[in-house]
């Protein structure tokens, strides 16, 4: 399937301050891409396994709304965590237990992956790789990838091409949404036809105008009513977009500097990650703006370095990742306190226990692993 995008890149200088990974000198869309190279950071462990033996997975019985059986605190689910540098995908289950995995089976067109979420029924998993340009669908009973849009290692506004791309979902209609930073904007792909649906944010004009213009969107969230929770990287600004386009309310992230993948809350509010070191976690409310929960610790143990993606629990508590710690953690929302944690604190292996820079997670409440691995 060979898609169409109309992409192009511009960066501004004066960003590159305070958002590092983004500093680059604007210059003019390519339209018929342009070779990345590829360095060993890009590549980082290859293509590795836990060499865990894994058994048939069981099928998607649960949902969002009607959720497989909990395990309990700390950790109510299994999660997939997008092990970057592991180029890989790893389901761990609350016992810790590696209950399933995803090696990549080619370097050459899957390296890094970035972020990882569960479609609507649990069968898929969509995958986006920001530095190898390409977004994936996987599916979680064969294991194999099924469908891919982008061109690896290629970025640019011709066909295929992205600069950046972040945040990827498939929405229950078979629409793929994910936010193509570098390009500052967000797409809209149908999954069956690969053809551009809609596009919000225009290529080379970045700035904050949602959704007419945006300026490095690094987040693409699809509420429950099917709104869009929209995260730009400059101003910390985050916006609430119905699929319409109508700008339902745009908000600053108050004490974030590097807004990422901002997600909502049980009770209507919105939480983040400020990616930055040390890091920090902010729970707000969008009508007011105020802090209502945050976590910041700015040495030892327990503080963070890098967080990307945070999500509030069923149980109430706080399931982040610590990109730069390598690290997947649990926070008692009341305590604050680390209760869970997978990986070793900034020691990196794919080895059963550890992580390689886990960029992205999502909370398996489809797969009734509780059942499958016979616990009470």
């Amino acid at each position: 399937m060979r898609p169409w995008l109309i992409a192009a890149l511009r960066s501004a200088v004066a960003l590159a301050a305070l958002y590092p990974v983004f500093a680059l000198t604007a210059r003019a869309a390519e339209p018929d891409g342009k070779p990345v190279t590829v360095t060993a950071e890009m590549r980082g462990a290859g293509a590795v396994s836990s060499g865990v033996a894994l058994r048939p997975p069981p099928p998607a019985v649960g949902t969002e709304q009607k959720p497989v059986p909990s395990w309990g605190k700390p950790l109510p689910y299994p999660i997939v965590i997008a092990d970057r540098r592991n180029n890989r995908l790893i389901e761990v289950a609350p016992d810790k237990r590696i209950v399933w995995e995803f090696p990549s089976p080619d370097l050459r067109i899957y390296r890094g992956n970035d972020d990882v979420f569960f479609s609507p029924d649990g069968n898929s998993l969509m995958v986006n790789e920001e530095d190898n340009y390409d977004i994936h669908i996987i599916d979680y009973a064969t294991r194999e990838i099924v469908w891919s849009y982008g061109q690896p290692d290629t970025k640019g506004s011709g066909p295929e091409q992205f600069n950046f791309p972040d945040d990827a979902h498939l929405l229950a209609d078979g629409t793929v949404m994910t936010a193509d930073i570098r390009n500052c904007r967000i797409l809209f792909i149908d999954r069956d036809k690969a053809t551009l649906k809609d596009q919000w944010g225009q290529p080379g004009q970045c700035r904050h105008d949602p959704p007419r213009f945006l300026n490095l969107p690094n987040g693409s969230t699809p509420l429950p009513n099917g709104d869009v929770l929209i995260t730009e990287i400059p101003g910390a600004w985050i916006t609430r977009v119905t699929r319409a386009g109508k700008v339902v309310w745009s908000v600053q992230a108050p004490h974030i500097r590097y807004p990422s993948d901002a997600y909502p809350t049980h009770d209507g509010q919105v939480i983040v990650a400020d990616y930055s070191k040390p890091g920090r976690v902010v729970i707000f409310d969008p009508a007011t703006g105020k802090v209502t929960w945050e976590y910041i610790e700015k040495a030892g143990e327990k503080m963070l370095n890098h967080p990307s993606l945070a999500l509030e629990l069923p149980t109430g508590d706080i399931i982040l990742n610590d990109d730069w710690r390598n690290r997947v953690l649990v926070i008692d929302r009341h305590t604050k306190e680390i209760v869970w944690q997978y990986g070793v604190t900034d020691k990196a292996g794919h080895a059963p226990g550890y992580l390689f820079y886990p960029d992205g997670l999502d909370i398996d409440v489809f797969h009734d692993w509780k059942a499958a691995l016979g616990v009470k």
